[in-house]
């Protein structure tokens, strides 16, 4: 799941100029806005990327598994102007609504997939305003 999100992401278009990753990253990378799936991109944080809990959804072998997966919509700004931050940090999760709603299985067998929550943390620092949309992308696979 965390490899199908960011395979969307790195072939959307409309995120052009956005840096998708793939987990935290070590990078000399400059740029300002991020997508970053399976990490909140709090360096100081637990780095925990997903959860699930499995259980029988029938009496032979069927299972089902319930997901969550920490996704990471970034933006950084060198000037104060929080709102852009705010508003540009929403614009990217858009993207990753927006592959839900029109494939809730994005592409992957018995499996079902929606933003279940949201957390918005922002912040003023030397180098300018930061708003970081925390999403929760939960769901439901069988197998």
């Amino acid at each position: 799941m965390i490899e199908a999100l960011v395979a969307l992401g790195e072939v959307d278009s409309l995120l052009k100029g956005v840096e998708v990753a793939d987990g935290p990253q070590v990078t000399d990378t400059a740029a300002p806005d991020w997508l970053v799936v399976g990490f909140d991109g709090d360096p100081s944080g637990d780095f925990e990327a997903a959860q699930s809990v499995g259980g029988w959804s029938d009496l032979r072998s069927g299972r089902e598994e319930e997901f969550q997966i920490t996704v990471a919509a970034i933006a950084n700004r060198g000037d104060a102007d929080i709102v852009a931050a705010r508003r540009r940090a929403y614009e990217i999760a858009a993207r990753v609504e927006a592959w839900l709603r029109a494939d809730p299985s994005i592409g992957l067998r018995s499996l079902e997939a929606a933003i279940g929550a949201t957390r918005l943390v922002q912040d003023q620092t030397e180098e300018g305003a930061h708003a970081r949309l925390l999403l929760t992308v939960v769901g439901r696979a069988f197998t």
